[in-house]
């Protein structure tokens, strides 16, 4: 009869830990898809696309972006199609191996560095 029992208690918290944990999944699912960017593209936006054949290229710090390439078409389920600029070919691509182009403001300000030859002597 404890026996009995001892395997109706351990059931009970074995479902209650299968609750637990359902009840755990659904809050971390939620959270994440709160701090998801989703992207929207445009026709005429300029974009940088994944390179992911870089790989065998040397230079280790090279960028696997290239670009700026401009949206020709967007399609459903995330397939952007995008133009090279200087050869002109067109080719789709997953909208999760894109991302917006951001250039430089037209009116933004350029600094100016100079570069000093000696360092004066404070001492005179």
């Amino acid at each position: 009869m404890e026996r009995k029992l001892q395997l109706e208690e351990l059931e009970c918290l074995r479902l209650e830990t299968y609750e637990n944990s359902k009840f755990y999944k659904k809050k971390a699912k939620t959270f994440h898809e709160q701090n998801i960017r989703r992207k929207s593209f445009k026709i005429g936006d300029e974009v940088m696309v994944y390179n992911s054949r870089l790989r065998l290229m040397p230079g280790m710090l090279r960028s696997r972006w290239d670009g700026p390439f401009k949206v020709v078409d967007v399609k459903p389920y995330g397939v952007v199609e995008v133009v090279h600029p200087i050869n002109g070919t067109t080719f789709k691509n997953n909208s999760h191996r894109v991302k917006p182009y951001h250039t430089q403001p037209k009116h933004a300000m350029e600094l100016e560095i100079f570069l000093l030859g000696e360092v004066p002597n404070v001492d005179q």
